[in-house]
């Protein structure tokens, strides 16, 4: 049976080894495919990430969104508990820094920091996922504990939280652990999946 630690593994090699072009060309039919989705129309506030490890760059949605009028969002590091995500403003050309991880962050002000409940739409990346909505990361849980309110809550479930990932990425189960927040869905270069995340309102 396959370990997490061994399937995190497996994952990252396969979307290492895929070529510059191979890529580019997911990633642009994957900003169609979302593009033409409600979770990305009916959204103003949207959050992204900067490619690592080989992750599904996502610059082709961000530049969908500011294209639409939309604001898009990195995620930075709590600066008072460090095991949470914070999300600050931004758009090309604005300075960014590494984190204690070596991850490109956006260079802020406290006062720029919002937190997860102000935005509409949450990109998450992944290492694996299955079409329940099932998200395994990097193993890290910063997403998990970031969002863990929409466990408890029952209205007003902001944001939506969507994968983003190549289609290799997909198996078909994972196990669930207590801890996890199940997507929304998850959006390939190939289709849209409707997770299995409940929404009330």
């Amino acid at each position: 049976m396959t370990t997490r630690a061994q399937l995190r593994r497996q994952m990252r090699a396969a979307r290492r080894g895929l070529s510059e072009r191979e890529r580019r060309e997911a990633a642009e039919r994957l900003a169609g495919n979302l593009a033409r989705t409600d979770w990305f129309r009916n959204s103003r506030r949207i959050a992204c990430y900067l490619a690592n490890d080989g992750e599904l760059d996502p610059w082709p949605v961000m530049e969908r969104a500011w294209a639409a009028g939309k604001t898009c969002y990195l995620p930075v590091l709590s600066p008072v508990t460090g095991n949470r995500l914070w999300f600050v403003d931004w758009r090309p050309g604005e300075p960014l820094a590494g984190n204690r991880f070596g991850i490109p962050e956006p260079v802020h002000a406290s006062w720029r920091l919002q937190p997860a409940w102000a935005l509409d739409l949450v990109l998450t990346p992944l290492v694996a996922f299955d079409p329940l909505g099932n998200r395994l990361g990097m193993g890290g849980g910063y997403y998990d504990r970031t969002f863990a309110y929409l466990r408890r809550r029952r209205r007003w479930l902001k944001p939506r939280l969507v994968g983003m990932a190549y289609e290799l990425q997909k198996v078909a189960a994972l196990p669930h652990a207590g801890w996890d927040i199940p997507l929304e869905g998850i959006v390939t270069e190939a289709e849209c999946y409707a997770g299995g995340a409940p929404r009330a309102g």
